[in-house]
């Protein structure tokens, strides 16, 4: 019996662009489009008739909009959608946010027309969301608790700007959006930590992806900058195109950016970062590997664990992609396994042990 050919739904409200999408889809016979439609209601009529594997939806459309069109087919008739997002637009990007917020699997920016400069690159990172859908786990989409948008108290106030002594390091590819939304906002303004996310997107996306997280979060959330000090009570999210690395030591570390070679094929990638944690914060560090393609992170993890640190990672139930998990659980192994609505509570809880073990190691120094 021969193999499977995934089908494919293309939805974009621009005939050329369908035209266009749908021939890179169907490039090398990997995956057969099936259907077009124009916007969302016509989609939906679509999915219901012919019954695609995977859906490329467009964000910004008439009548029904992708984000609203994504809600009723994750509800309805859940299946892997890959959304397509025009370059340069704030509205495209936080739409995409919410996107991947709701149980979008991946998003691809769309190319700037026929003879685009950027076509073979928007060609492969179409195959590469439409691989990680094939590979997607519905079962990890669920409704993530939402926060209340927004923090009533200021938070220069409850956030004081001590230098950290203790850090989190946080990896997180394909589904990291989601989970890191079902993570960030549920930690309390004063964790006595600084959290270092590395997340495999764009720059314009960071900087979205950060943004929308200080809006949803008692924590500050900023995209990190060069030389920067490593304060507590900090959320810093790697800038797309810059490795994130960790200098100094605990009470004295800064933030540098890097612009060396692609590791893993992304930039930013965990593993730098992971591996500056575990030589600047040793025992005093947590890693956590959260779900993605590849095995960006495995290394780094064992870095960290090697030096004394902690490493989380997260249970293949609730990983949209479980591969970085798995990869980084083979290699490096694991303090801990949670789905990420846990993981909020479970970093409180290995932060406060490793309070504990330092002040055991101090009596025991005096004793």
């Amino acid at each position: 019996m021969a193999d499977h050919v995934p089908t494919v739904l293309v939805v974009d409200d621009s005939a050329f662009m369908r035209k266009l999408i749908a021939e890179m889809i169907e490039l090398d016979g990997t995956f057969k489009v099936i259907g077009a439609a124009a916007d969302g209601v016509e989609a939906l009529e679509k999915i219901r008739l012919l019954g695609p594997d995977i859906v490329t939806l467009d964000i910004e459309m008439p009548r029904l909009d992708g984000l609203h069109t994504l809600e009723q087919i994750m509800t309805e008739m859940p299946r892997p959608v890959v959304m397509l997002s025009a370059a340069g637009s704030e509205l495209g990007q936080e739409m995409t946010l919410r996107a991947l917020e709701r149980g979008a699997v991946d998003f691809v920016r769309k190319p700037s027309g026929p003879v685009s400069i950027d076509l073979a690159t928007v060609r492969s990172e179409l195959f590469a969301a439409l691989n990680a859908a094939r590979a997607m786990n519905l079962a990890g989409v669920r409704t993530p608790s939402r926060p209340t948008a927004g923090v009533d108290t200021p938070r220069a106030l409850a956030t004081p700007s001590r230098p950290a002594t203790r850090v989190v390091g946080i990896a997180a590819s394909t589904g990291g959006p989601r989970a890191l939304g079902e993570i960030i906002p549920h930690l309390p303004a004063q964790i006595g930590a600084a959290v270092l996310i590395v997340q495999h997107m764009p720059r314009d996306f960071t900087r979205s992806l950060a943004h929308r997280l200080d809006l949803l979060s008692p924590m500050v959330v900023r995209e990190a900058e060069d030389g920067e000090p490593v304060l507590e009570n900090r959320v810093y999210v790697a800038p797309g195109g810059y490795h994130l690395l960790l200098t100094g030591s605990p009470g004295a570390g800064r933030l540098r950016l890097d612009s060396s070679a692609a590791i893993w094929g992304v930039r930013p990638a965990a593993d730098p970062l992971f591996s500056s944690i575990a030589d600047t914060f040793g025992p005093a560090a947590i890693g956590i590997v959260l779900t993605g393609m590849g095995r960006d992170g495995a290394e780094g993890l064992r870095k960290i664990r090697g030096a004394g640190g902690r490493g989380v990672i997260q249970d293949r139930e609730s990983s949209i992609i479980y591969g970085m998990p798995q990869a980084a659980l083979a290699l490096a192994g694991a303090d801990h396994i949670s789905a990420a609505s846990h993981m909020a509570q479970l970093i409180l809880t290995v932060l406060n042990s490793i309070i504990d073990h330092d002040m055991t190691n101090k009596s025991s120094g005096n004793a």
